[in-house]
């Protein structure tokens, strides 16, 4: 595939994405159902390793670029590519964004959900709701004839409808053979933005959202994205088929 095509999946190729999306579903929320105060990020990535092999697929993230484990956790100010460590143990209040790919039949399906450990702030949950609602409000314009910005428009006017910020230098993708693939898709736009969606286009929406600024920093990792300003950030993800009957999600139930 060359760099910047847009590669459009048969039938077949969706229907295994959506057994692979199903997988990933399973393995993500059980991961989910980990997460409490007292447990080390490295612990979570340990048992979603280990369901990954219980199921005998492979996950997309380890290895990829090197990045050394199958799970992003990244916690409170922390956007993206968190890397899990035995060392980092959750505490009550954090909040903690999984980031999970998996590999099913060749066939690559990305998610990411925010999980609170234990109680967190009033503002924290409303943060986390209005991130989950944006990719609710991007997912019904992933539709044949609209154009990538659609989306884009949809989820930036929830989130800075509440007064919050879309990280802007960290966008959703197409996904199917490779973890990214073309079309980007920004979570800032103008609904003619971007190229038009065509039924069999897979995508990845995944607004990323902070409390403060949407600048950003990279750690001494080399991976893991923070918010520049220390602001809270959330982070919500499904992998998406366009169809003439409609936006079909892949990663969910």
């Amino acid at each position: 595939m060359a760099k910047g095509e847009i590669y459009i999946k048969s039938a077949e190729e969706i229907r295994l994405l959506r057994e692979g999306g199903k997988i990933l579903y399973e393995i993500l929320h059980k991961t989910a159902g980990k997460v409490r105060a007292g447990v080390s990020t490295g612990e979570l990535n340990e048992y979603a390793e280990m369901l990954l092999a219980g199921r005998g697929v492979r996950g997309a993230f380890k290895g990829y670029h090197a990045f050394p484990a199958a799970l992003c956790t990244s916690v409170n100010e922390a956007c993206v590519h968190g890397i899990p460590s035995f060392d980092f143990i959750l505490k009550e209040g954090d909040i903690i964004g999984l980031d999970f790919g998996v590999v099913y039949e060749g066939l690559i399906t990305d998610s990411a959900i925010t999980v609170a450990v234990g109680q967190v702030s009033s503002d924290l949950q409303h943060l986390m709701r209005t991130t989950k609602q944006a990719l609710q409000e991007g997912i019904k314009e992933a539709r044949v004839g609209n154009r990538v910005g659609a989306i884009s428009a949809a989820v930036q006017k929830i989130v800075e409808r509440q007064g919050y910020h879309c990280v802007r230098d960290l966008i959703g993708h197409g996904v199917g053979y490779e973890v990214h693939e073309a079309p980007e898709v920004h979570n800032v736009g103008k609904k003619s933005d971007g190229p038009e969606l065509r039924e069999g286009m897979v995508i990845a929406i995944e607004p990323i959202t902070t409390i403060g600024d949407w600048k950003v920093r990279t750690l001494k990792d080399n991976w893991t994205v923070v918010t520049a300003d220390g602001s809270m950030s959330a982070h919500y993800e499904h992998s998406v088929a366009i169809t003439k009957e409609g936006p079909v999600v892949l990663t969910g139930e």
